[in-house]
């Protein structure tokens, strides 16, 4: 099964997204084009590492490519200043000129970290991103969104800086954790919510089967790409259309604050949760049929995923301090929150206008 590519095109800084089983393993033929010298920075994680990265680095050497890697944390909380900073001092000690070219191997957490070190390295270093989860395969590897948290919030400190190259490969999910790979789906599941009806409905058909089956697993890979490359087109900084890819983020980088960024609720988890929520909010103020939520809600269950906050371990905060922590988001424009909501199944749209004894009602029973 030959990868397939996903055109981005962004003028000057358009580039490809392949998508295939075994791009790991041609990773120094994929990537020399763009080299101005033989050489490359990797920045991955532990878990990766253990997995990963001596396949990629001996693709490289194969063709006369020599690496350095340097190895950070798993999770959530290295998407930090100190990390950040680490990152950065470790590219200058690596000599990484503005020509080189750094390599994000791993997920979101270090695709947006490293985008970030690329970003603000002597003022813009050229990436490419090589994402290793289902979730940075189909969104956070596209699109040139990169950032860190802080302690007042998710991604709040960041850049917009687009890789010249996206290296999907898609046999590498085969490694992940079963709750991973389903995390990730929530990512999918979301772009046939916001735009696409009859890609929702295929989900419905095939989403089970995307575990054992490459090829579904590339043609759902390769439509949410194609769906988000479409998006960034038109709109690359988030202007308008763009935010429709926050369906369910709202609510879920809440809900993500209110675990400690914890492995209580992982990233696609919290936006499962959140495009349910979401649903459910747009049908109680009557913008869609009770069928859509119930379809969302009946989905998510059947691929076994959490779709509720009473799915969500442990004790969490009340209804207005949810609320609070979703003041935070950088959607909040004049201090007004803005939902992504539907009318219906792929009519996503962009409201500032949701009753708040609904938004409590709404939180209050999915508890």
């Amino acid at each position: 099964m030959p990868p397939v590519s996903v055109h981005v095109p962004l003028g000057a800084r358009a580039y490809d997204v392949r998508i295939g089983a075994g791009l790991i393993r041609d990773a120094g033929r994929e990537i020399a084009p763009f080299l101005r010298r033989p050489r490359v920075a990797i920045v991955t994680d532990e878990t990766v590492a253990a997995l990963h990265l001596q396949q990629l680095q001996q693709a490289l050497t194969a063709q006369g490519i020599s690496s350095e890697a340097l190895t950070l944390p798993t999770g959530e909380s290295t998407k930090s200043w100190p990390h950040l900073t680490r990152t950065v001092e470790w590219l200058l000690e690596q000599r990484v000129e503005r020509d080189d070219i750094v390599l994000a191997f791993g997920g979101g957490v270090i695709g947006d970290l490293l985008g970030f070190a690329a970003a603000i390295l002597r003022r813009g270093v050229r990436f490419v991103q090589i994402p290793t989860t289902l979730l940075a395969q189909v969104d956070s590897s596209v699109g040139g969104k990169t950032g860190i948290n802080s302690a007042q919030g998710k991604n709040l400190i960041g850049a917009f800086h687009q890789p010249v190259l996206v290296l999907a490969d898609i046999s590498v999910l085969d490694s992940l954790r079963p709750r991973d790979f389903l995390a990730g789906y929530g990512e999918v599941a979301k772009y046939g919510l916001l735009g696409d009806a009859d890609f929702f409905e295929w989900l419905e058909e095939n989403g089970p089967r995307l575990r054992d089956d490459m090829a579904l697993r590339q043609q759902a890979v390769k439509h949410s790409v194609a769906m988000k490359a479409g998006i960034v087109t038109r709109d690359e900084t988030e202007q308008g259309e763009r935010a429709l890819l926050n369906l369910g983020h709202t609510f879920g980088h809440a809900l993500e604050a209110a675990t400690g960024y914890s492995d209580r609720l992982l990233h696609g988890e919290g936006v499962a949760i959140g495009c349910a929520l979401a649903f459910d909010l747009s049908a109680r103020m009557g913008l869609c049929s009770q069928e859509a939520p119930s379809r969302v809600l009946a989905h998510l269950r059947q691929m076994g995923m959490p779709a509720a906050l009473r799915d969500i371990p442990g004790e969490l905060p009340d209804d207005e301090a949810l609320i609070t922590l979703m003041g935070q988001d950088k959607k909040v424009v004049d201090g007004r929150l803005r939902f992504v909501l539907a009318r219906g199944i792929g009519q996503a749209f962009i409201s500032d206008d949701v009753p708040r004894d609904l938004l409590i009602r709404t939180l209050s029973e999915s508890r």
